[in-house]
């Protein structure tokens, strides 16, 4: 069986938790900024001191209320520094946090509330203290608590020597003590994974996962964590007399979901490298921070890439974007480290110089790498990126490996892969296709027994010296190439397979064709069906514009029929369509008058598809793009 691995990686020592980076970082290095938060056109920054003194004091709080080692205490709500706070207090008692995406829905809520048996819980609006209330009224043993409170939970001791919130302050003795019991094997966090298919499994993660996901992620990739160097030209300060450019500390925007494993590991990585990072509550919050806050590094989702794109055609022309995405393309493949967008032989293709200082203004003028995972990047978005100086550097993993398993790094980056394994992690390709992992990063299991995705290799493989016994299946086919770089070609469950025989990869298409103005969201269908098609949601704003333009009445039965809508649509088909062959081509579409949503069941709280249950609300159009009268010229 074939595999690589770049050797051991970094651990957490097994007596120690994941709290020991704040704590060794407060006597080392205690007034170094690492976190921000946004207060309005400005940043307030805390320091690790601040950050440790604000968490003794919420788990003086929690102590205080009851909470024991092992208890599952609930967060929900969107990123925001009181998340991370709520989060490490609980880490630090050798309590378990169960993240509770704020989109989820009340079943949602219900089923993660009573399958991980949750005592206590944190949560953001009344609308979510509602529904866990009604939820845990058999396991919690108080009401839900305001992330909102923890503020207040910061106040002095009062003369009874108690916070605001009734937790007693003299347990700073027993919280010594609760966090020096902390192991690297203690668990940390039950994540339950937004599955496409039925109610999420919880995925457990230890202190050490975290740890060797997120530190492995720092160390492979270089100072892109920890500093910042300026390059020649941009106009940051410089060293004396001309000397080399300051260093500086390297600083990103945390906007993914904490409660998605993917943004819990940056914060670890960012905790550990000492990255300044400001926190954002959503994706759209982004792009207008970027210019203040001028981070230095980004981990983002392909939607968020997808989405800075869009917002990005109110700064430049489409001649400047599609110029962007033309110098990208015409680069090495084998991408270097960043350097100005002008250099190689792509330079006669670079959009004009006013244009990107006016991109590179937008995105605060020190961006440099964005680490992109998730899902599939659509190639023209990653050219994009490159097309104006900042590089892609695509990356994999799943809930069950803590995030990270694979990343390019900015020395190396090869374009079209996700990268090699980041060090300690093992990656293998079975006899069918499956790509297998192994390491410290991967879940010992999930909270409730059946169906993990582990399996022991009989035979050589379980031998002394043979490499790892026991693997975890992805359910992604991939391979490895000769340097160990991963190519990921597909997901067992999302290839279809068309009545004649062809594979077709939806993702390839639906990624495309959502980078159309006018498209929100598409599904490619065709399991067992003669040819492909799609469904199509529209862009409500792309959509108006559209209406007004061409006089579609938007309340009149029939609308998404109109051949002004149809045809736009198609262009967005067509870019599609020119990526594979004919007989994996998009044939029909069906442009629905409604939108996929979470709330629906359409999507996951990551924003992926939900394939069966779209298939399930829309098979009347999918049947409709079957029938004898839609059927397609032949190929």
């Amino acid at each position: 069986m074939q595999q690589y691995t770049l050797g051991a990686g970094r651990v957490l020592p097994d007596d120690r938790g994941l709290y020991s980076l704040v704590d060794d970082r407060v006597r080392t290095d205690p007034d170094r900024v690492i976190l921000s938060r946004p207060t309005g056109t400005d940043w307030h920054d805390i320091t690790f001191r601040a950050l440790d003194a604000h968490v003794r004091r919420v788990a003086a709080v929690l102590l205080g209320h009851g909470v024991g080692v092992g208890d599952r205490v609930g967060i929900v709500g969107r990123t925001s520094y009181e998340w991370v706070v709520a989060d490490l207090a609980v880490l630090a008692l050798g309590a378990i946090t169960v993240p509770i995406f704020p989109t989820a829905s009340p079943a949602q809520i219900t089923h993660i509330v009573t399958d991980s048996g949750m005592a206590w819980c944190f949560v953001e609006t009344p609308e979510h203290h509602s529904a866990v209330a009604t939820a845990g009224a058999g396991t919690l043993r108080a009401l839900p608590w305001p992330l909102a409170d923890l503020n207040g939970w910061q106040a002095p001791a009062d003369d009874a020597g108690h916070a605001a919130g009734g937790g007693d302050l003299a347990a700073a003795d027993e919280f010594a003590g609760r966090r020096d019991a902390v192991r690297a094997d203690s668990l940390a966090t039950i994540v339950y994974t937004s599955g496409t298919t039925g109610m999420p499994k919880g995925c457990i993660l230890t202190h050490g996962n975290l740890f060797a996901s997120s530190a492995n992620t720092v160390e492979h990739t270089g100072e892109l964590f920890r500093v910042w160097r300026p390059a020649a030209g941009t106009g940051a300060a410089q060293g004396p007399e001309g000397s080399e450019a300051a260093v500086e500390q390297a600083s990103t925007l945390l906007c993914l979901p904490l409660a998605h494993v993917f943004g819990r590991t940056i914060l670890v990585a960012c905790l550990y490298a000492g990255t300044r990072t400001g926190l954002l509550a959503a994706v759209p919050d982004i792009l207008p921070a970027m210019a203040t806050f001028r981070p230095t590094v980004l981990a983002l989702v392909p939607y968020a890439l997808e989405k800075i794109r869009k917002g990005l055609r109110g700064v430049v022309d489409t001649d400047t974007e599609l110029a962007a995405v033309a110098a990208g393309l015409a680069g090495d493949p084998t991408d270097g480290p960043a350097s100005s967008p002008a250099d190689g032989p792509a330079a006669e293709r670079q959009p004009a110089p006013a244009a990107l200082a006016r991109i590179n203004g937008a995105f605060g003028g020190r961006l440099t790498h964005v680490i992109s995972g998730g899902a599939s990047l659509d190639a023209t978005t990653a050219a994009f990126y490159r097309g104006v100086g900042v590089r892609i550097l695509n990356c994999y993993g799943l809930t069950e490996a803590a995030t990270a398993v694979t990343v390019n790094q900015p020395g190396t980056n090869r374009i079209g892969t996700v990268g090699q394994p980041i060090p300690g992690t093992t990656v293998a390709i079975s006899p069918d296709g499956e790509v297998l992992v192994a390491g410290p990063n991967v879940s010992p299991g999930y909270w409730r027994a059946g169906q993990d995705p582990w399996i022991e290799p009989a035979g050589t493989q379980a031998e002394p010296g043979a490499g790892p016994s026991r693997w975890l299946r992805t359910g992604d086919l991939g391979h490895l190439d000769a340097d160990g770089f991963l190519l990921i070609t597909g997901r067992r469950k999302e290839i279809l397979v068309t009545s004649g025989g062809k594979n077709v990869t939806p993702t390839l298409l639906e990624d495309r064709m959502r980078l159309h103005p006018l498209v929100a969201d598409s599904m490619v269908v065709g399991e067992a069906r003669p040819y492909v098609a799609a469904l199509v949601t529209t862009d409500q704003g792309a959509l108006s514009a559209l209406a007004a333009a061409h006089g579609i009445d938007l309340a009149a039965p029939g609308w998404w029929e109109h051949p002004a809508l149809l045809d736009r649509v198609q262009e967005a088909v067509d870019d599609a369509n020119s990526l594979v062959s004919r007989a994996e081509s998009i044939r029909r579409f069906r442009i629905l008058p409604t939108q996929l949503t979470i709330d629906a069941g359409h999507l996951t709280p990551s924003m992926k598809l939900r394939r069966a249950p779209i298939e399930a609300a829309f098979a009347t159009e999918i049947e409709q793009l079957y029938s004898p009268a839609a059927a397609p010229a032949p190929a």
